[in-house]
């Protein structure tokens, strides 16, 4: 067994994709596959499942990981502390729901870019509810979720701002040029939100039935796009972040209706694993992403105080 293929491993776990992982290593795609080969053949069991085009990890693959992690961190960690700091190098995998990738992330990962060129950043879009698991099967260094305030004994979590979410529909809904609504004005009305399972869509949930609201007409999207846009069309009221409605709502294709959700307190939250070791490429984009945050709040907090 060799390191190589160890770190390859690594990679493809990672990524779930021998292109991507053979690009980051600077490989060639059938050098990669013929390491796995090896490698599963020394080991005797299968570490990846081929479903179609869809590389996963088996469990076997998953119980490896885990145990071969420990192992390349404290290999990282060795190599880090003869290298400079400042002309970093290596690969970094990060996680986030769609949310956070297209809105929060972006600045963060340009940022990061221009302090560290030297560093292949791997982005790994996951549904909210999966996130924590990456980063105990060790195929995420850091994720980046949109919830409730979580506690976690395993994880390390950062509060990094408050999410407001609103209810929006077309300037041409029948509920859009109310200046008051009361509850009884959304009987009959369809709602577009995320799956069941989606935690700021539990909280919605949650919010309509303590008001007394348990019959609800839902269309179920995976995709805050997809929402964004059947709203437009004027298929129904879409719960959304404000950060995704910015543009239509200022273009006049969405408005927010006169509605407080209660009780919904959703944040963007930053984690990592508590037994990970934080390399130096880890440490530098937590605090890139710490940074570009902070500018975003700031200035999300200067345009509410000139609106009002």
């Amino acid at each position: 067994m060799e390191l190589r293929q160890l770190n390859t491993f690594r990679m493809v776990a990672s990524t779930l994709n021998f292109t991507r992982a053979a690009e980051a290593l600077n490989y060639v795609p059938s050098n990669v596959t013929m390491q796995m080969k090896a490698l599963e053949d020394e080991l005797g069991v299968r570490l990846f499942d081929r479903l179609g085009k869809q590389l996963v990890l088996t469990n076997a693959g998953k119980r490896f990981l885990s145990h071969i992690q420990d192992v390349l961190d404290k290999l990282d960690e060795a190599h880090s502390v003869v290298h400079d700091h400042e002309n970093l190098s290596g690969t970094l995998t990060i996680s986030a729901n769609e949310v956070i990738c297209a809105y929060r992330l972006p600045a963060v990962f340009q940022q990061f870019r221009s302090q560290h060129p030297g560093v292949r950043l791997i982005f790994r879009s996951v549904p909210n509810q999966e996130l924590k698991q990456t980063l105990f099967e060790g195929t995420a260094d850091v994720v980046y979720m949109l919830d409730e305030p979580i506690r976690s004994t395993a994880l390390t979590v950062e509060t990094l701002r408050e999410e407001t979410f609103r209810l929006f529909a077309a300037p041409d809904h029948p509920l859009a040029k109310q200046a008051v609504l009361k509850l009884e004005d959304f009987h009959g009305q369809v709602f577009l939100t995320n799956e069941k399972g989606c935690p700021y869509r539990t909280m919605f949930d949650r919010s309509f039935e303590k008001e007394g609201m348990d019959s609800i007409t839902y269309l179920e999207f995976q995709s805050a796009e997809a929402i964004k846009q059947c709203a437009i069309s004027g298929i129904g009221i879409a719960f959304l972040p404000e950060i995704v409605t910015e543009a239509e709502v200022e273009r006049g294709e969405l408005v927010p209706l006169a509605w407080q959700i209660p009780d919904l307190r959703v944040y963007t939250q930053m984690l990592w694993h508590k037994d990970k070791w934080l390399s130096p490429i880890v440490l530098s984009f937590i605090e890139a992403a710490r940074e570009v945050l902070a500018v975003q709040n700031e200035k999300d907090l200067l345009e509410n105080v000139q609106r009002n």
